[in-house]
């Protein structure tokens, strides 16, 4: 400093004051280099700036997608409501969308025949009921011939005992004693020919009454055929088609209606024969509507049909679902995914795992990658030891050492350490 300023009064005395500027300027400029590295060296180091990550957040998935089938909604089952007897419609209240309840009667048929039918039956009955009253009062009738034929039969037989033995002591002629014994033998055959009389009433009742019971079950049978005039529900569920209306003659088999059961429905896919081993009765299946965008609906295969399509070899399979609410109605549009029966794992991309892991990428190895831990201030990562699954399509199962939920680091910028402070991405998935 002090042979600065020496300099400087030597410089004052020998340039004029023009040239004592332009030599301060030459010594100023001099000068910068040395201010501008005292300057560089109190600016931040940038070099120390914290890496960005991309972060997801651990799953269960599959491996590889399941194919996806089309089908179509139909209802769990669907009654064709005929007409059993012939007449002409009187009322049908119902059209197409109407609920209908089991047991609920339908529509009516004239049955003014049907009646007419039923009361003939009755009659008939009747005539039949008054032949067995008449035929079991026969039967009475046979029984007390029967009995008059025995007492005389007795008394017969008594006088011609006592006549016999009044013949033997000689007190009458044996003609007298002959003609009691003729009468006792003749008392003999008419109670025989009474006691055939009742056998014969009774099987002529017997006749009665098996006409009775014919009869009854004619008009039993009539009176259910008059019942066929009111056409009942068989099943609860909604009217899909109505084929006639008030006014038209009905033949027995014309269908008036058609009632579908909607409590479940029906999917029925179409599914190559190479998927065919992977699929079992009873299986649980997801699938969408495209009626319903937002909403996953899980069904179970209930049958397998043991016939292939012979050109397109495909095998029909029908799957059945619930339909809570009734809001699915027949003919949508439904995929179909067959759940697979295998353990869903953690799935994360290849890039998550380590790059500094000098051991190979295989089925069944270790390796590690780095999960993010949060305290207050900082965000920081962990490298943590994984076993590896399955690998395919860029993608990699985890078969333990990440937890679903958890977040691990899919990429970053530089090269990452264990403990190493990091900041999230705008690419990173948020909690």
């Amino acid at each position: 400093m002090i042979l600065d300023r020496e300099m400087l009064v030597i410089a004052q005395r020998i340039f004029t004051p023009s040239m004592l500027g332009i030599a301060l300027l030459t010594v100023s400029c001099g000068s910068l280099p040395k201010e501008s590295a005292e300057a560089q060296s109190q600016r931040p180091q940038r070099a120390n700036r914290e890496p960005a990550v991309d972060v997801a957040i651990a799953r269960t998935n599959s491996l590889s997608p399941q194919p996806e089938y089309i089908g179509n909604t139909a209802p769990f089952r669907i009654v064709s409501v005929r007409s059993q007897v012939e007449g002409r419609l009187i009322s049908l209240n119902l059209d197409i969308g109407d609920t209908v309840q089991r047991g609920k009667i339908i529509s009516q048929l004239d049955d003014t025949l049907l009646l007419t039918a039923v009361k003939q039956a009755e009659a008939q009955l009747a005539t039949t009921e008054s032949e067995v009253a008449r035929a079991q009062t026969q039967v009475s009738n046979a029984r007390a011939q029967v009995e008059t034929a025995r007492l005389e039969l007795v008394q017969a037989e008594a006088d011609s005992r006592r006549l016999t033995q009044l013949y033997k002591e000689g007190a009458i002629a044996q003609q007298n004693a002959q003609q009691a014994q003729t009468r006792a033998r003749t008392a003999a055959q008419a109670l025989r020919a009474a006691t055939a009389q009742v056998s014969t009433e009774q099987q002529a009742v017997a006749a009665a009454q098996g006409r009775v019971f014919a009869q009854k079950a004619a008009v039993s049978a009539a009176v259910e055929r008059r019942s066929y005039s009111r056409l009942i529900s068989p099943i609860t569920g909604v009217v899909t088609e109505k084929v006639t209306e008030p006014g038209n003659l009905l033949q027995p088999g014309s269908e008036v209606l058609k009632v579908a059961d909607f409590s479940r429905v029906k999917v029925v896919a179409q599914v190559s024969e190479l998927e065919l081993a992977k699929i079992q009765v009873g299986q649980s299946v997801e699938i969408k509507l495209d009626a319903f965008p937002d909403e996953k609906f899980i069904g179970r295969v209930s049958r397998i049909s043991p016939t292939a399509d012979t050109t397109a070899r495909l095998i029909p399979i029908e799957i059945v679902m619930p339909n809570t609410g009734g809001k699915i109605g027949s003919g949508l549009l439904a995929r179909v995914n067959f759940t697979s029966q295998t353990k869903q794992r953690v799935v994360v991309p290849e890039t998550a795992i380590s790059s500094q892991d000098k051991k190979p990428q295989l089925e069944n190895s270790n390796s590690t990658l780095f999960v993010i831990e949060k305290t207050d201030k900082k965000t920081i990562v962990k490298q943590r030891p994984v076993s590896l699954g399955k690998i395919a399509n860029g993608k990699i199962e985890i078969l333990s050492g990440l937890q679903p939920g958890e977040s691990y680091v899919v990429r970053s910028s530089k090269p990452l350490k264990d403990g190493a402070v990091v900041k999230l991405s705008m690419l990173a998935e948020k909690e």
